[in-house]
C-alpha cells in the first residue's frame, strides 16, 4: 500500500500518527504533514525529526492537500471544517483514519503481533520489540510511546522501529473501535477496564480480537481477561502472577524503586529463568510475562525471551524516573485512566516517601466518563500525608463538553480525606509544589494527550534543584 504512494497527516506530531508516519516514509510513501502544535510553536524538535526522515511539514491550512492523489490521514473525530480536511474534499481526495492506514500495514504483514487493553500496552509492545530485536528477529514496530532501546541521535523520537523481519509488533486502540480493523496472528491481552466504552461494548470487541489470531497471550489475573481463556477457538497461552494454573507464571517477586526482579516459569516445557527489570512494579512483572509468552509464541526460545528483558530499557513517559534534586525525585508518568493511576500510585506505595501528584486529565471527556473511577483511585491510591495538584485537562481548541471540571473531582476527594487542590492551569500549581516538596518525598506528574508534560516535570526538577 505504501510504494508511490502519497500520504498527507493531519495532526502529523501525534503519538499515533508520527511513527505510522515514519514507517510509510521508510516504505517508499511520499509523506507529508501538518499539526496544529506546529503551528503554535511547540515541540520543535519533534518535528525538526520528522523533516529529518523527509516529511513535509505544513502549515495547518489547507496549502499541504494540493491533489487528488495525496491520501488524507486524519482523525475519524476531526471536524469538517478543519482546513486540510476541506480541501482534501474539495480535491476528491481519500481520507483514512490513523487506525485504517495502520491496520492495512499490520495485515499485510507476514507476523503480526498485536497488542490490546487498557492498560500497559506499550510498555507490553516495546518489550516484545525489545526481545524480537535482541534475538536478531529484526522487527518493524509502532508504538504510542517512544521505545529507549531504539532512541539514537538519528532517531530521539523512537516511537517506531522500522526492521527487515517478518514481525510487524503494533500497540491496538480499543477506545474508538477500530480495533475490529485488525487481525492478528498473536494477540495480547493484558486486561480490560472501564475508559472510553462500555464494559458490555469492551467485552465484545476484545472478544473478537481475540478469535481473529492463530495464538491468543491472556492475563489469567484479571477477572475479565481470564473469562476468554476458556472461550477463544484458537490456540492460548495463559500467564498470571496469583494463579498456578497459568502457561507462565511468575515467583520469588523482589519489588525495588525502580526495580522488579522474579523467576518466570513456562509450565509446558517445565522450564524456569531469572528475570531482572530496570522499572519497578508487580504491573510490569504482568507486562514482562506477556511479553515472554508473545515472543515464544514468534519462535524465540523461553530462556532467551527471559533474558533480554535485563537490557530492556523502557518506554518514556512510564514512570520515567526525569532525576533528584534536593532528596526530590522527579517522575513523568503516562498514566490517564484509573486502572493506570492506581497501577501507578500501588507501585509507588511499595517504598516509603510522601508521594507528591500533579494530575491533569486529557479531556474534558474523559474526565466526565471516568470521573468515579478517578476519584476512587486517588482516595484509595494516596494516603494522609501525599498531596494532589488537578488543574483542568489539556484543551487545544474545537467544541467540547465542560459539564465536569477538575474542581468536581477535587471536591470530592477532599471530603474523602484526600489532601488535594483543583487549579485552572498546572502553572498555578507550581509555587504550592516547589514550597511543599522536601527530601525522600516521589513528584509524579501523570497525564497524556500533552507532550509539554515532560518538560513541565523536568522545569520542576529544576526549580526543586534551585531551591535547594
Amino acid at each position: 500500500m505504501t510504494e508511490n504512494r502519497k500520504y498527507f497527516f493531519c495532526g502529523v506530531g501525534g503519538s499515533g500518527m508520527l511513527p505510522l508516519a515514519a514507517i510509510l516514509k521508510a516504505r517508499g510513501a511520499e509523506v507529508a504533514g501538518s499539526d496544529r502544535s506546529l503551528d503554535q510553536g511547540r515541540l520543535a524538535a519533534k518535528f525538526e525529526y520528522l523533516k529529518s526522515l523527509g516529511v513535509d511539514l505544513f502549515p495547518q491550512d489547507g496549502s499541504g492537500v494540493t491533489a487528488a492523489d495525496q491520501t488524507l490521514i486524519a482523525s475519524a473525530a476531526i471536524e469538517e471544517t478543519v482546513p486540510d480536511v476541506a480541501a482534501a474534499k474539495r480535491l476528491g481526495a481519500a481520507r483514512m483514519t490513523r487506525a485504517e492506514a495502520l491496520a492495512d500495514l499490520f495485515n499485510a504483514s507476514d507476523l503480526a503481533v498485536g497488542v490490546a487493553g487498557t492498560s500497559g500496552k506499550s510498555t507490553t509492545t516495546a518489550m516484545i520489540a525489545w526481545i524480537l530485536a535482541a534475538t536478531g528477529r529484526d522487527p518493524t514496530v509502532m508504538n504510542g510511546a517512544v521505545m529507549k532501546n531504539f532512541v539514537s541521535d538519528a532517531a530521539p523520537f523512537a516511537s517506531a522501529r522500522i526492521g527487515a523481519g517478518p514481525a510487524f509488533v503494533s500497540e491496538i486502540d480499543e477506545s474508538d473501535g477500530s480495533i475490529a480493523l485488525f487481525r492478528p496472528r498473536i494477540a495480547v491481552l493484558n486486561n480490560i477496564a472501564h475508559d472510553h466504552k462500555s464494559m458490555e461494548e469492551l467485552r465484545r470487541l476484545f472478544a473478537a480480537f481475540l478469535a481473529k489470531s492463530e495464538t491468543a497471550v491472556i492475563n489469567l489475573d484479571h477477572e475479565e481477561t481470564a473469562l476468554f481463556a476458556d472461550r477463544n477457538a484458537g490456540a492460548t497461552l495463559t500467564y498470571a502472577l496469583d494463579r498456578e494454573d497459568a502457561d507462565f507464571t511468575a515467583r520469588d517477586i523482589d519489588l525495588g524503586p525502580a526495580s522488579a526482579r522474579f523467576t518466570a516459569s513456562d509450565a509446558r516445557n517445565d522450564e524456569k529463568a531469572q528475570v531482572t527489570l530496570n522499572m519497578p512494579g508487580r504491573h510490569n512483572v504482568a507486562n514482562a510475562l506477556a511479553a515472554i509468552a508473545a515472543t515464544t509464541a514468534a519462535g524465540v526460545p523461553f530462556r532467551q525471551a527471559a533474558s533480554a528483558l535485563v537490557d530492556f530499557a523502557g518506554v518514556k513517559r512510564r514512570f520515567d524516573i526525569v532525576g533528584e534534586a534536593a532528596g526530590v525525585t522527579v517522575i513523568d508518568d503516562f498514566a490517564h485512566n484509573p486502572d493506570k493511576i492506581a497501577a501507578t500510585l500501588r507501585a509507588m506505595k511499595e517504598f516509603q516517601g510522601r508521594i507528591l501528584a500533579v494530575f491533569q486529565p486529557h479531556g474534558f471527556g474523559p474526565l466526565r466518563t471516568m470521573k468515579d473511577g478517578f476519584i476512587d483511585a486517588f482516595a484509595e491510591g494516596l494516603g494522609p500525608d501525599d498531596r494532589l495538584w488537578m488543574p483542568e485537562p489539556v484543551y487545544y481548541g474545537g467544541t467540547v463538553e465542560r459539564t465536569v471540571s477538575s474542581r468536581d473531582i477535587v471536591d470530592t476527594l477532599v471530603e474523602r480525606g484526600v489532601n488535594a487542590r483543583a487549579a485552572a492551569t498546572r502553572d498555578e500549581c507550581v509555587e504550592d509544589i516547589i514550597r511543599a516538596a522536601r527530601s525522600g518525598d516521589r513528584l509524579i506528574v501523570m497525564g497524556a494527550r500533552d507532550d509539554t508534560l515532560s518538560e513541565f516535570a523536568a522545569d520542576l526538577l529544576t526549580r526543586i534543584d534551585a531551591k535547594s
